[in-house]
């Protein structure tokens, strides 16, 4: 059995969930023991599990159905998560919504994160098998360390003593980033930092201007990868994730393998497997937010990071691998 993972634009979107999720796939696979190959031209493999939906993607599974090669489709996107986030986002998204269905609908299996997302395809109409399985973690690469933490904090000078809240994510209303600034205005006695970027041409003007001219406890310092973004969850009073849409949120599964206490919007993403007061906290308004990070940083609310790293451990990219493997076998078999 060999895979071709297919992955297109990668040098635009790889900073992205998906990218990052293609990463993961090329890890779990490796450790599942799954051959797989990454080369568009190659024409010896089993079954094409593809991640984008531009017009080269477009062309790979019109190649593998040509060739009678086995399709997965894995369906990250959706129209619900691509609204509220570039420039005019909302007047196509219905398009892109059809776009996705028709190449959706070419797959012998659908693979999404959550049973969230998997009930958006159902209710797109798409009836072919649909597995829901994480987009996993390393847990390695984001188990805590205090030598990452130190070096997070003497990156941007804070102190032990400093409250930082922690987001990270795309520069996109849907992340909830203008409430992650209300929120940082109402709190000045702490340090608001969003790891994140994306070209400032294709998003709305008054994101721009939020990122560009911050209040003064709230830093943007852009995408940063290595122990600098590692040691900020572990150096974090709170990971904060107001967003508004997600099919799972990867920086979720980070922050929870790092041992920080998460605060998330209760969306439909986050449940069932994001519990309040479990594995987590939960609040809806910017006032319930504020209510929480203080609760959570005066030891006030309950401690969720040890059942927050078992659920991140559900979701390691070994057991991923596995889960990978047995979809792949099940399409095979037809």
């Amino acid at each position: 059995m060999k895979i071709l993972l297919y992955f297109e634009g990668e040098e635009l979107i790889s900073k992205s969930g998906v990218g990052r999720a293609y990463d993961h796939q090329k890890t779990a696979l490796e450790a599942a023991g799954v051959a797989y190959t990454t080369d568009p031209r190659c024409k010896d493999y089993d079954i094409l599990h593809i991640n984008t939906y531009g017009i080269n993607s477009v062309t790979m599974v019109h190649n593998a159905r040509r060739m009678n090669k086995k399709v997965i489709y894995h369906a990250h996107s959706t129209e619900e998560d691509f609204r509220n986030s570039f420039t005019l986002s909302n007047v196509i998204s219905p398009f892109i919504k059809q776009w996705l269905i028709g190449l959706y609908k070419q797959a012998d299996m659908l693979i999404t994160p959550t049973s969230y997302s998997r009930g958006i395809l159902e209710r797109y109409g798409l009836n072919q098998p649909i597995r829901v399985i994480s987009n996993g973690i390393d847990l390695d690469r984001f188990r805590r360390s205090e030598a990452k933490a130190k070096a997070f904090r003497e990156y941007f000078h804070f102190s032990e003593d400093d409250k930082v809240v922690l987001g990270v994510g795309l520069l996109f209303h849907r992340k909830g980033l203008p409430d992650f600034v209300k929120v940082a205005k109402m709190m000045p006695d702490y340090k608001f930092v969003w790891f994140g970027d994306i070209s400032r041409f294709i998003i709305p003007v008054e994101i721009s201007e939020l990122v560009e001219n911050p209040p003064a406890n709230v830093i943007f310092p852009g995408y940063i990868a290595g122990e600098i973004i590692e040691g900020a969850y572990s150096a974090a009073s709170c990971f904060f994730f107001p967003s508004y849409e997600e099919t799972e949120g990867i920086v979720v599964l980070e922050a929870l393998a790092s041992g920080c206490p998460v605060l998330v919007r209760d969306i439909g993403a986050f449940r069932p497997w994001l519990v309040d007061g479990y594995n987590c906290h939960k609040a809806v308004s910017n006032d319930g937010f504020v209510q929480k990070i203080r609760m959570i940083t005066e030891g006030r609310a309950a401690d969720t990071t040890a059942n927050g790293m078992v659920t991140a451990e559900e979701r390691s990219i070994t057991r991923i691998g596995e889960q990978l493997r047995d979809a792949y076998e099940t399409v095979l078999r037809g």
